[in-house]
């Protein structure tokens, strides 16, 4: 039986979530479909521009995505702290990015004069807004509906064009994050779309290789859209992924050579750096990487995380805290 969303993401558990959409009737975001014989490539860049424009409205960074031939796969953070810290005047900018807002907000942003009654509308308005801005729901709704509207266009149709309900897994630590980024940045290598993460189309892990070789004196080495690597946690931690950049696509390049059959690469007796320092053993990480969704349901994390984000969710147990003593345990 489906979960109440408001039980699935809880800020005070984790900010990180891996969101999953699919698409219903045989529909296609990329490829080509063979009972037709029609492509529809050009709908992955529907999605990944999207994507990176929503990024630009709400509180929520985007650190990882993949968007494969049927299905999204979205790795979310919400950063609660910049939303609280917003300004009336940035939240109605930032909700005028994404709808028209009412009469009030329009004439509050033209600077006309207001009455007292007037600028408490607009000041409850946007305070609705701060929460719906810092809501994955409403991010997915912002992502997904839009895609469906041009998808049924394009297809002369009408109804679902995706599931009703997107899949959401709440990462409570850091193993959980990385095994997570692994996992989407080699979809397409896993589905044999591509053969290396750089030749992966429309993942967050080729723009990050891409923003490397492009990098100099006028260009950052990461791309400002995506969340970035800030390197291994330490007292004055900014904001950002808690890995080194290098150490990450070195782990992403050896794991993706474990999915071809005809380059079987051995399991190195030095391991990752990344992996050594989150105490995940290799052949465990290599089953993390290849089957993520399927050894988890809502939480993902140690076990004694997962036991945590049970109890403050009222649950009793939560599938996958099996797996996650297997594949997390030291």
């Amino acid at each position: 039986m489906p979960r109440p969303r408001k039980t699935l993401v809880s800020l005070d558990d984790t900010p990180y979530y891996h969101c999953v959409s699919r698409c219903v009737r045989r529909a296609f975001l990329c490829g080509e479909d063979h009972q037709s014989g029609r492509s529809f490539e050009h709908r992955r860049g529907w999605i990944e521009e999207r994507l990176l424009a929503l990024s630009q409205c709400f509180a929520i960074d985007i650190c990882g995505y993949a968007v494969m031939s049927n299905h999204t796969h979205l790795v979310l953070f919400v950063d609660s702290d910049q939303a609280l810290n917003w300004s009336i005047q940035e939240i109605i900018e930032r909700w005028h990015g994404l709808f028209s807002g009412t009469l009030l907000s329009q004439r509050y942003l033209r600077g006309d004069r207001l009455s007292l009654a007037e600028v408490k509308c607009v000041e409850a308005d946007a305070e609705q807004w701060r929460e719906r801005l810092m809501s994955i729901s409403w991010f997915m709704r912002c992502l997904n509906e839009p895609i469906a509207r041009l998808a049924n266009t394009e297809d002369n149709c009408s109804g679902r064009f995706w599931e009703g309900r997107f899949k959401c897994q709440a990462l409570l630590d850091e193993a959980a994050l990385a095994a997570c980024l692994a996992y989407v940045d080699l979809n397409p290598v896993r589905a044999g779309l591509a053969e290396t993460p750089e030749a992966s189309d429309h993942t967050s892990v080729q723009r990050r290789i891409r923003a490397i070789t492009a990098a100099d004196e006028d260009t950052p080495p990461q791309p400002p859209e995506l969340m970035p690597f800030v390197g291994n946690p330490r007292q004055d931690m900014p904001k950002g992924l808690a890995y080194r950049l290098e150490d990450y696509l070195s782990l992403v390049d050896w794991t993706g050579r474990q999915f071809r059959e005809d380059k079987r690469g051995r399991i190195p007796e030095t391991l990752s750096p990344i992996l050594q320092r989150l105490a995940i053993d290799a052949d465990a990480w290599l089953l993390l990487a290849k089957g993520f969704e399927v050894h988890f349901n809502h939480l993902v994390g140690r076990p004694d995380d997962m036991q945590r984000a049970c109890v403050s969710r009222g649950q009793c147990w939560a599938h996958g805290i099996g797996a996650a003593r297997r594949l997390f345990s030291p």
